[in-house]
């Protein structure tokens, strides 16, 4: 199932496209670095990309429906480099994957262009709510990707409500602990990101045994 371009006006179906798509993606995470999110502008991104205005509107019809193009994508690559850890890592073995999963996450914060601001869903200000809805999409695709690591499979398995629903708990409390942590140093705060690894395996061994 394709999780891609749900926020895109036009899919691109030609490779040239595709292209210009992804370097407009790329110019506004390259500028949500450089600028913050409110300072972007649409302009910006068609100058950085080096293609005209309309090719941008063509894609988008304003910033924000860029930004949330370029946290879908994020969630992609996220995605994808799960997959590629898990193969590595035998079924059942939770607490490796679990591993996986946060190491994945602090590797993009730390090197990924724009992810600092829109890792899975817009930027929101530092006092302000978390974004629910990003974390259940988060949350969705993470159980997919690691049901047979977390208990899936067998007669005593975790049922898939249950298991959505702990994975769901576990994107919050993250998120939560992982922003505080990035807050602090820019790099993440070694401590609270210890904690949070800490926090993840005593709560999903208390569900998975």
């Amino acid at each position: 199932m394709s999780h891609a371009h749900t926020n895109l006006r036009r899919v691109p179906v030609q490779q040239r496209s595709a292209d210009r798509l992804a370097r407009i993606l790329d110019a506004g995470a390259e500028l949500l670095d450089e600028t913050g999110y409110e300072q972007l502008s649409t302009r910006a991104v068609a100058d950085r990309a080096g293609v005209p205005i309309g090719s941008v509107y063509r894609f988008f019809p304003n910033k924000r429906a860029l930004v949330d193009a370029l946290a879908e994508r994020n969630l992609e690559v996220y995605a994808g480099r799960i997959v590629a850890r898990l193969e590595a890592i035998p079924e059942r073995e939770w607490r490796e994957a679990i591993d996986a999963v946060l190491d994945e996450y602090l590797a993009m914060k730390r090197s990924v262009a724009g992810f600092s601001l829109v890792d899975f869903g817009p930027p929101v200000p530092a006092s302000g709510p978390i974004d629910v809805e990003a974390n259940r999409r988060v949350a969705e695709r993470l159980t997919e990707l690691l049901s047979g690591h977390l208990g899936r499979g067998r007669e005593e398995a975790v049922s898939a409500e249950r298991l959505l629903r702990t994975v769901v708990v576990c994107v919050q409390a993250a998120d939560a602990l992982l922003q505080l942590a990035f807050r602090a140093d820019p790099v993440g705060d070694p401590d609270l990101i210890a904690e949070t690894r800490i926090l993840l395996r005593a709560y999903l061994a208390g569900v998975l045994g």
